[in-house]
């Protein structure tokens, strides 16, 4: 079962390598790695160029999720899983895992947890984001299941459809709703770690991308028949109060 990691990234090669090293460095042997570049001007395709066994491209695009596209629609793997420029596998047996529960579990998507770290201090775990209780019913309160946890079948995107480009930072979210509950994609949680992420992503960055957020979530909700409100989804706030314990 080939498995196809797309990363996206734009003037980030101060942690591409590592994202790149620990693609590399999984057991699992199946692996293709394609890196869609927005056009960096960092360094980041100098770096590219001296990956031989990756797939990648540099050009401007329309944006993250029109940059998730291309890659997908490059794929070649019966799974896809994303894996953006500041984050890394938590550890080498990762993709494994993966296989291994899709293939047991006889289902077409799995996810699991992640950890934040500070990037000041990478072996510091600032909160932990744990998806053992979360089922599709609490897509309106807010929930979903950390997108680089989540690894799907590749037929399921040209079955339902790639993300929204018309969204700034909840496509994904979006996504997710349409695939897990509306269409009822099978699925199986893994009671593990699987990706350790940067703090400070588009949707944590500030106050205003938290608005954005919401506002998209709302609109994600509504627009796949979902029934909710604000006062439902910043409720979520008061809960992830625990992740940091």
């Amino acid at each position: 079962m080939k498995v196809s990691i797309i990363t996206v990234t734009y003037n980030s090669a101060g942690t591409l390598v590592n994202n790149l090293r620990s693609v590399a460095d999984q057991s699992y042997s199946d692996i293709e790695h394609i890196v869609i570049d927005g056009s960096s001007r960092d360094g980041t395709p100098e770096i590219l160029k001296q990956q031989k066994k990756i797939k990648w491209i540099s050009e401007p695009d329309k944006g993250i999720y029109d940059a998730m596209n291309k890659g997908i629609k490059m794929s070649t793997g019966e799974v896809v899983g994303i894996l953006n420029a500041d984050d890394v596998y938590a550890h080498d047996h990762v993709i494994s895992a993966v296989v291994e529960n899709l293939k047991q579990n006889k289902v077409d998507s799995v996810y699991g947890d992640v950890v934040f770290f500070d990037p000041a201090k990478p072996e510091k775990i600032k909160r932990h984001y744990k998806t053992a209780h979360w089922n599709p019913n609490k897509f309106t309160w807010g929930f979903m299941p950390p997108h680089p946890s989540f690894f799907v079948k590749r037929e399921a995107f040209e079955r339902y459809g790639y993300y929204k480009t018309d969204y700034q930072i909840a496509a994904d979210y979006e996504l997710l709703i349409r695939f897990l509950k509306v269409n009822k994609v099978s699925s199986f949680y893994m009671n593990e770690v699987l990706v350790k992420m940067q703090l400070g992503g588009a949707s944590t960055r500030n106050l205003n991308s938290n608005f954005i957020l919401n506002r998209e979530i709302l609109r994600a909700c509504k627009e796949n028949g979902l029934s909710t409100n604000y006062l439902k989804i910043y409720s979520k706030y008061f809960r992830k109060v625990f992740e940091l314990f």
